[in-house]
């Protein structure tokens, strides 16, 4: 009981409408039409690319932007990145040690990384 089914889902094959042959569809009275209509060269001009930013979209917003603003600016962006990292790498450290203690695996742990820097940007850390 085997039955054949094309790929248009009937029996019989393709269905299509094409009547006869690619040589005759563009050698015949529609290549002169063609050739007149289609330019010789396209000259394109190369797209100008913009430096990525690298920029929190929650900039000044949270419950703690303004005080992590303030505090950038009185010790300075350079010292203040400085305190930002260390305070970041303890943060994952603990996260660390707490999916030691709880038995879950690195996926899990990255995970929790992940959403700790979703909420730091929400509550204005990160700004």
């Amino acid at each position: 009981m085997a039955s054949s089914i094309s790929a248009t889902g009937f029996k019989g094959g393709f269905g299509t409408a094409f009547m006869g042959s690619w040589g005759t569809s563009i050698v015949g009275e529609d290549h002169a039409i063609l050739v007149k209509t289609v330019p010789s060269h396209v000259r394109v001009a190369k797209p100008v690319k913009s430096p990525p930013m690298m920029k929190n979209v929650n900039e000044g917003k949270g419950l703690f932007a303004p005080v992590v603003v303030i505090t950038r600016q009185i010790i300075g962006k350079k010292r203040f990145n400085q305190l930002r990292g260390k305070a970041i790498a303890l943060h994952s450290q603990v996260i660390t040690e707490f999916c030691k203690s709880i038995g879950a695996d690195a996926k899990q742990r990255q995970g929790l990384i992940r959403l700790a820097k979703k909420n730091g940007e929400r509550l204005g850390f990160l700004a």
